[in-house]
């Protein structure tokens, strides 16, 4: 045996407590919700809803890989965002829609999606039994 300790890999898994999966949830539900107030308030006020639509998307993610101290939370919440507004897209049968075919709603889709790629990817990684790693100084 050596005296190193085993790799993180080498654990078993063990299933997410409960409180780590409501909070999963939660995020998911304020996501969606972030999602259609950024749908509602970025053809607004154009350019300033759209901002301010991104904005919240970021904060969003943002906060909640800080919250759960992981990209998990930051996955989930923009997969809520990600899944309402991919919905909100797609028209009816009675010709209704909640995005017009313009440079905002473009914007605000894909905007949206690499601001939340990159907001989630900024969350800190902690080393197994240690502090958050840190590339330089």
């Amino acid at each position: 045996m050596s005296d190193r300790p085993s790799s993180a890999l080498a654990q078993p898994l063990r299933p997410p407590s409960a409180g780590r999966v409501v909070a999963c949830l939660g995020l998911f539900l304020l996501g969606a919700v972030v999602g259609v107030a950024g749908a509602l308030v970025q053809p607004a006020w154009f350019p300033g809803g759209l901002l301010l639509a991104l904005a919240g998307v970021a904060g969003l993610v943002l906060g909640a890989t800080r919250a759960l101290r992981s990209r998990a939370g930051g996955v989930w919440a923009a997969g809520g965002w990600m899944l309402v507004v991919v919905l909100l897209t797609a028209s009816r049968p009675e010709g209704d829609f909640m995005f017009a075919a313009g440079g905002g709603s473009y914007l605000f889709l894909l905007g949206g999606i690499t601001v939340a790629v990159i907001c989630a990817t900024l969350a800190p990684r902690r080393q197994p039994d240690g502090p958050p790693v840190r590339l330089g100084k």
